[in-house]
């Protein structure tokens, strides 16, 4: 049961370290963290067009918006090239939005936002801990929280999602979503009388419900802000949805795994509990 979760975690890890040691972040950065210049604009210019207007200047992404409106992401500029390059905007999109984030203040929003999910998982480990009191069944709890939280993170950054402000929120909300499912299964194994399989079946009904209602939810959220380009929204519920089915897979087969060898006895066959 916990083979390929344990697998997918081993491989987001060494995927991780990997980014960390060459880039210096697990995940790569949106300007919120990296720095840059955001530039709104609202026009009927086709995608290529703006690229080639803006081709003197290191243009990193160009995404849509409500209301024929693009959203353009340039990496990070020196005082006179961002005044040149406001002058450039201006010029041919007089009611454009140009908002800038400079290197060192991306950088402080970095480092705090790492602090939070660290800081929130500790907490949460505490809390886990005094809630059980078995050394056991709460590492498995911790486990299967941070395997959500790992392999989530290399996926988002294969499929290209960067860590924003945004993002950040979804991973947090990602801890309360995962532990709350492993706490339902930890629960009703540990608490509950009658055979093993049976109480791992009536916990499994009750999260898988909870857990898709969820996704169902967050689902709807994403198609809704896809669709109307609120950008933000569409990047948080990405990142929940992969969460949440991440989470389905470390709480009933890695933790569901661990807690079964710890109740049954390896060699006998006899349940511990």
């Amino acid at each position: 049961m916990i083979a390929l979760p344990l697998g997918l975690l081993i491989v987001s890890v060494i995927f991780l370290a990997f980014n960390m040691a060459t880039t210096g972040m697990p995940i790569e950065p949106g300007i919120d963290f990296a720095g840059g210049v955001a530039v709104t604009i609202f026009t009927s210019d086709s995608q290529g067009d703006i690229t080639a207007y803006f081709s003197e200047y290191p243009l990193k992404s160009v995404g849509e918006s409500i209301n024929n409106g693009y959203y353009l992401v340039f990496d990070y500029l020196d005082d006179n090239t961002f005044r040149t390059m406001t002058e450039h905007v201006f010029a041919k999109y007089p009611d454009a939005m140009v908002n800038q984030i400079g290197e060192t203040f991306g950088k402080t929003l970095q480092t705090q936002a790492l602090w939070a999910i660290l800081i929130a998982f500790i907490l949460m480990a505490i809390v886990v801990f005094i809630a059980f009191r078995n050394f056991v069944p709460s590492v498995a709890v911790i486990l299967s929280a941070f395997s959500d939280i790992v392999i989530t993170a290399a996926i988002m950054d294969v499929l290209g999602i960067t860590l924003s402000l945004g993002t950040t929120a979804a991973l947090l909300m990602l801890i309360g979503y995962s532990v709350d499912s492993d706490i339902l299964l930890t629960t009703r194994l540990l608490k509950r009388q009658g055979k093993l399989d049976e109480k791992m079946k009536g916990a499994f009904r009750t999260g898988f419900i909870m857990t898709t209602t969820t996704i169902t939810a967050v689902g709807a959220m994403f198609i809704v802000s896809a669709i109307g380009q609120v950008i933000i929204i569409r990047d948080i519920s990405a990142v929940l949805l992969i969460g949440l089915f991440v989470d389905l897979m470390n709480t009933w087969m890695f933790n569901a795994g661990l807690l079964k060898w710890y109740l049954k006895d390896a060699k006998g066959g006899k349940y511990v509990r």
